[in-house]
């Protein structure tokens, strides 16, 4: 069985849809996690549709894209598309990481990643901890953390903690162009294409809890699921 091709660059890319008040955290924390490892860093952000002064919280070294898809699935897709002529040799040796603008990675986020895909794996399954539940009834809490594991093993899928391969992300046809659920489906092709696939929680996203998220059926809408138990679902 031959050994794993050596990563020895990594990839992140960062949709924004008016996301001036929150880019700016996020993207010191993936500079952070970025000085944390040896590997080269190329980091994205995707502008998507928008309309405040989200440009303005890029800082320097960042590549910026602009579009107008107002899709997160696109705006990712997009932010890849660049890296989409690449040797097989590249490809195998480049990994994509992805999180969101409302979101702040751990300084270890693309050292752990790259930890596991050194040894084989071809996608990497994070946790996200929201930030904050003081704008939320008491029982919210409880009722998400009842229902969310924190756990080696867990069956959650989020765009805002997710890396992969470049060549598994090119074999499987990359983000669709989804308005929701891009993650799970891509992560659901990476499968089918027998990827190996590894869901971690030693490096937890910190996340937004704001009622009203850029996704229609994002991180918002399901805690705001939870604050009536009836129609709660489970997170992805």
């Amino acid at each position: 069985m031959s050994s794993p091709a050596t990563i020895n660059r990594v990839v992140v890319v960062v949709p924004a849809h008016n996301e001036e008040d929150l880019l700016h955290d996020c993207l010191s924390s993936v500079l952070t996690a970025a000085g944390n490892t040896t590997r080269s860093v190329e980091v994205t952000v995707v502008l998507d549709a928008c309309t405040d002064a989200t440009a303005r919280r890029v800082p320097l070294g960042v590549d910026v894209i602009s579009c107008a898809f107002a899709s997160v699935g696109a705006a990712r897709r997009e932010g890849f598309a660049r890296y989409g002529n690449e040797s097989a040799v590249d490809s195998a040796q480049t990994w994509f990481a992805s999180t969101d603008a409302d979101s702040r990675v751990p300084p270890n986020w693309l050292e752990q990643q790259l930890d596991f895909g050194d040894r084989g794996v071809d996608c990497y399954l994070g946790t996200v901890t929201p930030d904050d539940f003081t704008a939320w009834a008491p029982d919210v809490e409880q009722r998400y953390l009842d229902g969310y594991s924190q756990e080696e093993g867990h069956g959650h899928i989020h765009g805002a903690n997710l890396g992969m391969r470049a060549a598994t992300y090119h074999a499987v046809g990359g983000f669709a162009p989804l308005a929701h659920g891009e993650d799970v489906d891509l992560v659901s092709r990476a499968r089918a294409l027998g990827a190996r696939v590894v869901a971690s929680a030693y490096a937890p996203v910190v996340t937004s809890t704001r009622a009203q998220g850029r996704a229609a059926h994002g991180f918002a809408a399901h805690l705001r699921a939870l604050a009536v138990p009836a129609t709660a679902e489970r997170p992805a």
